[in-house]
């Protein structure tokens, strides 16, 4: 069979004679899987032809982005040499061939050598190699897709079985071919230098997200770009009514898209509790729609500060993290999305291959959030659920980081770990100081990759489902003490961890109407 590939070199007219060749061959022997062998070794030989031309390449192929074997070979023997630090050259490459016992394979010394007659210099090195790692990507995808296809005629497969595999077969490859470039000090200090700068011209003075509640702000410095954080918390803590209290803030108070992923809750269900938080309306009032004429002037009134928010609510149930990725990625290109909740990470669902073992499906699914908040470089909330260990310690019922629910790899793969605590829940009406815990929600932030661990005090609203300021009510802040620059000094733990009496009742794991 004539070859199939072309050279750049040749003329447009052998070049087109040649592609109505490989036109014919197709018709006649069937289609032929994406390749250049030429190109193959017009790469192995610069590689071979320049010290140290290997480095460019060894990023972005491997052994298997070579259609020919006898090609794949080669590579993988230059690939040896360089593992060892040894020059790369004709005579190392044969040598090294021999000692694999492959150099007749390929074609001996002579096809070796004839190599760098194909090629001037390696000046274009780099170039050819994503050419042919293009094409490897192509005939992965002719590969997948044929798979599927097959699976898809057998009338035995199992429709969401064969959704997962396709799913994950594509996402893999993906990954897999996602690299990102390795860049030098003066390069990164100069994007750090300008984003300090930016967040110098804030009147805010946060580099992040702003949450909207200043004493947790002061703390986080606004949520962190790339930053997978974790809200965790014992059913009926306010998860959602704390991510909504944020949403609300940051699409209408600063304008920053957000995107909430609500995998217990519908849409309207969402945004009842955003009208019922706005409105101040009870939510048996909007439920019925039992409104005296005060209270739909009311209604209509403040219902204008969401009308226009850049808010936006994907409640597919047990999304994938496939589909969860996809979809992140089409909201960031057409609405430059700036944040990312998902209620909640225990309800996403994992890889075929991983379901069964809750431990390793809870893993890749927070391993693949962690991935998804650097590729789209915006931070990612992830809502988590606690186990019983904290009801069944007793005393104040304060959570802890080996509380997290299913697998310990969310802890390890979090930025910020932040737990909500409410005391008054547990039958603590005081601590021990004597202050009052009535509306407490504790913010307590146990791990920071980048700051102080330390808690911060925000009023629990749950009448309308709100957080709000502690100090909006005229009681204490909780915020980390300051020296005179506004830097933080230490960290501190609430005494809420001190002896406290427990309740009387132990709460059940039915959730509360909010």
């Amino acid at each position: 069979m004539p070859s199939t590939s072309t050279n750049a070199s040749q003329p447009a007219n052998s070049r087109g004679k040649q592609a109505q060749m490989v036109v014919n061959v197709n018709d006649a022997y069937g289609r032929i899987p994406p390749h250049d062998t030429d190109l193959e070794e017009v790469v192995l030989g610069a590689m071979m032809l320049e010290q140290g031309a290997e480095i460019d390449v060894l990023n972005i192929l491997t052994k298997d982005s070579f259609y020919k074997d006898a090609n794949a070979k080669i590579f993988e023997a230059i690939l040896k040499l360089s593992s060892a630090q040894q020059p790369v050259d004709i005579y190392t490459v044969v040598e090294q061939l021999s000692k694999n016992g492959t150099l007749e394979e390929v074609g001996g010394a002579y096809y070796v050598a004839s190599l760098t007659e194909k090629v001037g210099s390696a000046a274009h090195l780099e170039f050819h190699a994503r050419i042919l790692q293009q094409k490897y990507i192509q005939r992965q995808l002719i590969k997948i897709s044929t798979e599927i296809e097959g699976r898809a005629y057998d009338p035995t497969s199992d429709v969401d079985d064969l959704l997962s595999y396709s799913e994950k077969s594509i996402f893999d490859l993906a990954n897999g071919n996602i690299k990102t470039e390795t860049r030098s000090m003066n390069d990164v200090l100069k994007e750090a230098l300008d984003q300090i700068g930016e967040a110098a011209r804030r009147t805010d003075g946060l580099s992040g997200v702003p949450s909207g509640f200043t004493s947790l702000d002061r703390i986080t410095q606004g949520w962190q770009n790339s930053d997978m954080i974790v809200i965790a918390a014992r059913p009926a803590m306010g998860k959602t009514a704390f991510i909504l209290s944020m949403a609300r803030n940051m699409t209408v108070n600063h304008k920053v898209p957000v995107l909430i992923f609500s995998l217990e809750m519908s849409s309207v269900q969402l945004v009842n509790r955003l009208i019922i938080s706005e409105t101040e309306l009870g939510s048996e009032k909007i439920r019925t729609g039992k409104l005296d004429e005060r209270e739909w002037l009311q209604l209509d009134t403040k219902i204008k500060n969401l009308q226009d928010a850049p808010l936006y609510i994907d409640d597919t149930a047990a999304i994938s993290l496939f589909e969860l990725r996809s979809k992140c990625i089409r909201m960031k290109l057409q609405h430059g999305i700036g944040m990312v909740m998902i209620d909640y990470l225990q309800l996403m669902t994992g890889p075929q291959e991983v379901r069964g073992n809750r431990e390793q499906e809870v893993s890749t699914i927070s391993r693949g959030i962690k991935q998804l908040a650097k590729e789209l470089n915006v931070p990612i909330i992830a809502l988590s659920q606690l186990s019983r260990n904290t009801v069944a310690r007793g005393g104040d019922n304060r959570p802890q980081l080996n509380d997290l629910r299913d697998s310990g790899a969310i802890e390890q793969d979090a930025d910020i770990v932040c737990f909500i605590h409410r005391p008054q829940y547990y039958g603590i009406m005081q601590d021990a100081e004597g202050n009052s815990t009535e509306g407490l929600g504790q913010i307590i932030i146990a791990k920071h990759r980048n700051g102080a661990t330390c808690d911060v005090n925000l009023h629990f609203r749950a009448e309308f489902a709100r957080f709000e300021e502690w100090n909006s009510m005229g009681l204490a802040t909780g915020l980390a003490p300051l020296d005179d620059s506004g830097n933080i000094v230490q960290s501190y733990e609430s005494s809420m961890n001190q002896a406290a009496t427990p309740p009387d009742v132990m709460p059940s794991d039915e959730p509360a109407p909010f």
